[in-house]
């Protein structure tokens, strides 16, 4: 009987390979425990501060990815970034923006931040009522933005909102989505202005809504002042805005201190008190319900408002019914001042129209007009 011989291996090969699998199994498990503790450990200190930014930009692949990680000294390997990246499936899901990466963060948390679009915002807040050099002021101080501001732009051109910008982004740009916004809303608003309104062009719009703007910070006196300034236009009257006499100083600065006799005397194209009519341009950059004010005011027949001492104004429709508000305005200042109230008072002086020995306090405006149409007068 035939049988089949049967190959052995030798003793000493089999041992060899055993061996040479273990020393695999034990270098593949090395490697793997090094894999696990790089991907949860501590990574790179910040270089300054508790945080650093990076920017990923929209497009960019893995690899360019880690080369901006590993240049801002978030992670120390790209080849291991990548390696992670791929295992975890994140490599899909990487988000374009600015993230801010906690100091010492582990591979782990870098992949998770980039996945998780949490990035990071800014904004730039355009108050209503602030002039377009004050504007300029704004953006100059923000310092993620580039570029210059070659000059000034044009009083109420831009719109006073919050508008997010992005790191590198142009002040330049920031104006043109700025003045972008001002024609868009400006032109929804005009197209629903009302039989009552006295402005004939969104330039008009503009200069009346920004004096309007200016003369009062309580936003549910917007329509009543709208609607004396109105009134007034349509009587003749002037206008006599303090707001426009400071333009006309500062053109659109902050003045810091009370009108003078002198400036409210001294002739200049936005000097309500010297001229008629509207200035020639707005005197700020208006928000929305100013210009909705303007372009729909409603009706009323005052004509004179002076401040109230609550931040407020009191209204009047008659000359009369002003000159006590204006009294009482006089009042709440000397009280403030600490000093005695005024003694009673006789007839109005001829030449002013107010209570003899009374002159007109800081803030408050008189207008003497002929016998023919209503004196007007107001004050912030």
């Amino acid at each position: 009987m035939f049988g089949r011989s049967v190959e052995r291996t030798p003793p000493g090969r089999k041992t060899a390979f055993l061996a040479a699998t273990a020393t695999f199994s034990l270098f593949l498990i090395a490697a793997l425990v090094a894999a696990w503790s790089v991907f949860y450990a501590p990574g790179p200190a910040a270089r300054e501060g508790d945080t650093t930014v990076v920017s990923l930009p929209s497009g960019a692949g893995v690899s360019a990815i880690a080369a901006n990680l590993k240049a801002a000294g978030v992670i120390r390997s790209t080849d291991m970034f990548k390696a992670a990246a791929t295992l975890t499936g994140a490599d899909r899901k990487l988000r374009a923006g600015e993230y801010e990466v906690p100091s010492r963060a582990s591979l782990r948390s870098v992949l998770i931040l980039l996945v998780s679009g949490k990035v990071v915002r800014h904004y730039v807040t355009l108050p209503e009522g602030w002039s377009s050099a004050q504007a300029v002021d704004i953006l100059m101080n923000q310092p993620i933005l580039t570029g210059a501001v070659e000059a000034v732009p044009e009083e109420g051109t831009l719109w006073p909102d919050t508008y997010e910008v992005s790191r590198g982004e142009t002040r330049a740009s920031v104006i043109a989505r700025m003045k972008r916004a001002r024609d868009d809303n400006l032109a929804r608003l005009w197209a629903q202005r009302g039989p009552n309104s006295v402005v004939r062009t969104p330039d008009e719009a503009m200069i009346l809504a920004s004096i309007v703007e200016k003369e009062t910070g309580v936003a549910s006196e917007r329509p009543r002042v709208a609607a004396i300034f109105s009134n007034r236009l349509r009587a003749g009257m002037r206008l006599e805005s303090d707001p426009t006499i400071v333009y006309g100083i500062t053109k659109g600065r902050p003045l810091g201190r009370g009108i003078r006799r002198s400036e409210l005397d001294r002739q200049t194209d936005w000097n309500t008190y010297q001229i008629d009519g509207l200035p020639p341009t707005p005197i700020a950059n208006p928000g929305r319900e100013a210009i909705a004010a303007v372009l729909n005011p409603p009706q009323t027949d005052e004509l004179f408002f002076v401040a109230d001492g609550t931040g407020g104004h009191a209204f009047a429709r008659t000359y009369e019914e002003h000159l006590l508000n204006v009294a009482r305005w006089r009042e709440i200042e000397r009280r403030r001042a600490g000093l005695p109230p005024e003694p009673p008072v006789a007839a109005p002086d001829p030449e002013t129209g107010l209570p003899a020995g009374v002159t007109v306090p800081p803030g408050a405006r008189v207008i003497r007009v002929p016998q023919t149409a209503q004196p007007a007068a107001a004050a912030q």
